[in-house]
């Protein structure tokens, strides 16, 4: 499960569809509708919240605003109908450690997408979040961690 601090806009057409799907199935996680992913890191800003349905289901919102904008077909109704105005904070670090992930997925999956953002300086949130200086999320699964060496026998 991926939940994209990043502005949608920037995600290829795969990326914003799994986005979509990804975050309903967050939405029912917190609604108590499924069984899984019940402790799912991506869940933590969300369940920090007073409201973490009104939250996830205002950053749908901003995930179905760009399928429109895309002329793509997304089922407003999935979404509660629960509303907040509140922001959530996310991390200069956590903007860019997402930023890196992205592009090296779009050099894979949408090349002349990655390179038409190349030259983005300052990428932009998710309308949901506002950003604040500071290091990537603790509850991001940092590629950077370093990996365990077996011992040689």
């Amino acid at each position: 499960m991926r939940i994209w601090s990043l502005h949608p806009k920037y995600l290829d057409a795969r990326g914003l569809v799994a986005l979509w799907r990804e975050t309903l199935l967050a939405q029912a996680v917190l609604l108590g509708k499924t069984r899984g992913y019940t402790r799912h890191p991506q869940l933590e800003r969300f369940l920090e919240q007073a409201r973490p349905v009104a939250f996830v289901a205002t950053y749908l919102r901003g995930v179905l605003d760009e399928s429109n904008a895309r002329g793509y077909r997304f089922d407003a109704k999935r979404i509660s109908r629960t509303r907040t105005s509140g922001r959530i904070a996310v991390t200069r670090g956590q903007i860019a450690h997402e930023w890196n992930h992205l592009m090296a997925k779009l050099k894979v999956r949408d090349p002349a997408r990655a390179t038409a953002l190349r030259n983005e300086r300052d990428p932009q949130a998710h309308p949901l979040f506002r950003i604040v200086p500071g290091d990537v999320a603790g509850w991001e699964k940092s590629a950077a961690a370093p990996a365990r060496k077996r011992k040689s026998p």
